[in-house]
């Protein structure tokens, strides 16, 4: 019985972290989707906010170290256990910087249109479908963390190289721009750091899908062609 007992209570505070990260992820979730309207639509007053939220991430970040430093310590859990409290604790690192990146996106929208130099090119939609497909690998990493779902994670991998291969496309765009009017240099380097911070942001929801497949099966598929031979296999 006391084994039992104790089984329970480290399922009930492994939950409650689990469900800490999630809001973490909503949070993180918002501030991209709210500095991307900054950056479309020059609101200030919206980019301070998201740019304040930070502070609110940080301190769930360290709060959520916290709580997993604790668990281990008191529960000293083993095998898949530790495992998924390890996967946690650099799922909470890659949405902590999710954060950042947002931040830069609403600090680079704020000066962008602090200098009044939006006309000279049409800075959002260079990027929209690159943010448009980062944000989706970001909502269904969460998804897939939330229901440790592996199909969905391998789905999401895959998906990141279509995002390197759009930041590319505008990284030659902006090249272009610059070359062919210098008029243009000033709002395409924003354009180029925004689409960076956008291109992060995929890599960081990679991550936690490839730490979703550490969970359920137990391997550590970074630097490896784990779903390309997933998807050869047809599985």
């Amino acid at each position: 019985m006391p084994g039992d007992h104790s089984s329970k209570q480290y399922d009930s505070d492994l939950e409650a972290i689990r469900s800490k990260v999630l809001t973490m992820g909503g949070l993180v979730e918002s501030q991209f989707n709210d500095a991307m309207d900054c950056f479309r639509a020059g609101d200030l007053a919206r980019a301070e906010q998201v740019i304040k939220s930070d502070d609110s991430v940080n301190r769930l970040e360290v709060a959520l170290d916290d709580a997993c430093s604790h668990l281990i310590v008191k529960r000293q859990p083993a095998a898949n256990d530790l495992r998924t409290v390890m996967a946690t604790l650099k799922v909470i690192t890659d949405l902590e910087r999710i954060g950042d990146e947002a931040t830069k996106i609403a600090r680079t929208a704020k000066h962008l249109h602090e200098r009044g130099t939006v006309g000279v090119l049409q800075h959002f939609e260079s990027v929209r479908v690159l943010a448009a497909g980062a944000a989706q690998s970001l909502h269904d990493a969460l998804d897939a963390f939330a229901r440790l779902d592996e199909k969905q994670a391998v789905g999401i991998i895959t998906r990141d190289e279509t995002i390197d291969h759009e930041f590319r496309a505008i990284t030659r765009a902006m090249v272009t721009f610059m070359m062919e009017d210098p008029r243009t240099i000033s709002v395409a380097l924003d354009t180029l750091w925004v689409a960076k911070a956008i291109e992060r942001i995929g890599d960081h929801a990679k991550n936690i899908a490839e730490y979703v497949i550490y969970i359920v099966e137990g391997k550590d598929i970074r630097h490896t062609d784990y779903v390309h031979s997933k998807l050869d296999s047809g599985v």
